[in-house]
C-alpha cells in the first residue's frame, strides 16, 4: 500500500486518480500507523511552505513521517511536497523543513521575460540517473512553482532551464522529489509514478 499523506495541501484528487490509472493500490491518510505501516509514501502539495509544516506539525505528522523514512520506506514529494524535504524554506520568513534532503528552499529570481511563477511545460535535462529518471531525457512536464530546492548538485538527478538550472527532481537515498506535477504530466508523468511503484515494491518485504 502507497499512502499519500494528507494534510490539507492540495491536489490530493490527481495524484490518487493517476495512482489509480497504473493500478497502484493507495490511500489518502492522515494517521500515523498507516505512514508507519505502508509500503512507500507520497507527500503531495499545492501552496506555502510555511503553512504545510505548520500543518503537518498540527496533524502530528513530523514524527511519523520522518520515522518510516527512517526505516527505510521510500518517500515521493511532490512540488511543495518535493520543497519541504529541504532543512527549511524562505517563503514567509524562514521555515524549518523535513530535513530530509540537505538545502533550502528559495524564490525563483526575477529575470526579465521570465514570470514567476514558473507555470507550464517545461523541457527537462537529465542530470544524473536515479531509479525514476530512465527515458525522461528531452521530456516535457507541467510546472507551477515560485520557489525551488537550492541543493547540492550530488541530489540533482534533473533540471529544467527556466534562467537558471532550476532543480526538477532531487534525490538522497530512498528520498525522491519532484518540482513539476507527475499527476498532470501524462503519460511521462504516469511513467514517473510507475517507476515510483516499482522502487517501492522492489524495497519491500511486503508485495
Amino acid at each position: 500500500m502507497i499512502i499519500v499523506i494528507d494534510y490539507d495541501a492540495g491536489n490530493t484528487a490527481n495524484v490518487l486518480r493517476a495512482l489509480n490509472k497504473i493500478g497502484v493500490e493507495a490511500k489518502l491518510s492522515d494517521q500515523a500507523q498507516d505512514i508507519l505501516a505502508a509500503d512507500g509514501l507520497i507527500l503531495p502539495g499545492v501552496g506555502a511552505y510555511r503553512s504545510a509544516m505548520a500543518q503537518l506539525e498540527q496533524r502530528s505528522l513530523l514524527a511519523p513521517l520522518k520515522e518510516a523514512v527512517q526505516a527505510g520506506k521510500p518517500l515521493l514529494g511532490i512540488c511543495l511536497g518535493m520543497q519541504l524535504l529541504t532543512d527549511f524554506g524562505l517563503e514567509n520568513g524562514e521555515t524549518q523543513g523535513l530535513g530530509l534532503i540537505p538545502g533550502v528552499c528559495r524564490k525563483i529570481p526575477d529575470q526579465e521575460g521570465l514570470p514567476v511563477p514558473h507555470m507550464g511545460w517545461n523541457n527537462l535535462t537529465v542530470r544524473k540517473s536515479s531509479a525514476l529518471t530512465e527515458d525522461l531525457a528531452g521530456e516535457t512536464v507541467y510546472f507551477v512553482h515560485s520557489y525551488f530546492t537550492d541543493v547540492d548538485s550530488k541530489y540533482i538527478d534533473v533540471t529544467a532551464d527556466y534562467g537558471l538550472d532550476l532543480p526538477a527532481m532531487i534525490h538522497k537515498d530512498h528520498v525522491f522529489g519532484c518540482q513539476f506535477h507527475p499527476e498532470k504530466s501524462g503519460q511521462v508523468g504516469l511513467g514517473i509514478l510507475e517507476k515510483f511503484k516499482e522502487y517501492v515494491y522492489e524495497n519491500s518485504t511486503r508485495h
